[in-house]
């Protein structure tokens, strides 16, 4: 199913280098896989001898929406056949295997296939079984090897995971690194005469309030005070915020007294009542 990020309005991307996935044995991973591959752009699955045959419902499951892949997913019997119409392959292992063979990481691979790509060549991604990996056999039918700067105490990746990472990388290449989407847009940065009203109307309130409790200290706290400020960068509308708070909050403080008092006054009569006695007149002003 497919979730938050996923918009069926905008277009397809696909295309890009064959992911060979050889012998994977769970659905799962599968499923997985091909979700990465449809994040990044990549849409030519190529399944080598699933362990549990094809269709497998985990994969649908578990590729949340990229089903279609799935669906132009193609079978076969070793590596030997599916690579046989590729042009280059890059064999990605976590295992030196003493081959002379060039080793990229998944940046430089992305490079490569990129380059070979905009020759009009056509360019795999092979990644081997859950368990062992591609056998040595298996890599040395690839042009170089692609590995990954893992901890060497624990560099098992999970297949998917190592389908994304390698795929984000060439969609970076592929897509220049555009993001899809930036920062809002800040409104302009306050001018100091703005910054200087401010500090005169937040600093008013602040002795209003009895914040400076010492004379003596009071320069140098309004001088902290406006250093706060000074490292933030305010904008214009930054500035507005807080003076709207500074506002409400005074206001608030204001309303909240004068409700202290009249409840004052309502007690305060309230007990003169009692003291005089029924039927005695009310204070002036009070029906």
């Amino acid at each position: 199913m497919p979730g938050a990020g996923t918009d069926s309005t905008k277009p397809w991307i696909g295309g890009g280098p064959v992911v060979i996935l050889v012998e994977p044995q769970l659905g799962d991973n599968i499923g997985s896989a091909a979700r990465a591959m449809g994040n990044f752009g990549l849409s030519r699955l190529r399944l080598v001898n699933p362990r549990n045959g094809w269709p497998d419902e985990r994969a649908r499951i578990f590729a949340a929406g990229a089903d279609r892949i799935l669906e132009e997913a193609t079978l076969f019997p070793d590596l030997r056949a599916a690579l046989a119409d590729v042009n280059f392959a890059i064999a990605a292992t976590a295992r030196e295997r003493g081959m002379a063979k060039p080793v990229f990481g998944a940046d430089e691979a992305a490079a490569e296939t990129a380059a070979r790509f905009a020759q009009g060549e056509d360019v795999a991604l092979v990644f081997g079984r859950e368990r062992t990996g591609l056998y040595t056999e298996e890599v040395s039918l690839c042009d170089v090897i692609l590995t990954l700067p893992v901890n060497p105490a624990f560099a098992s990746l999970n297949l998917a995971t190592a389908v994304s990472v390698v795929a984000y990388e060439w969609f970076k290449r592929a897509s220049g690194g555009a993001l899809p989407f930036a920062s809002a847009e800040k409104s302009p940065v306050a001018e100091k005469k703005d910054l200087m009203a401010f500090f005169d109307h937040l600093e008013g309130e602040l002795e209003a309030a009895a914040f400076f409790r010492s004379p003596d200290k009071q320069p140098s706290t309004t001088r902290n005070i406006r250093n706060i400020f000074h490292r933030i960068a305010l904008s214009k509308q930054d500035l507005a915020t807080l003076h709207g708070m500074i506002t409400s909050l005074v206001e608030g403080r204001i309303g909240r007294e004068k409700r202290k008092s009249e409840r004052n006054e309502k007690a305060a009569q309230k007990r003169a009542r009692a003291l005089a006695g029924p039927g005695s007149s009310p204070p002036e002003g009070e029906a």
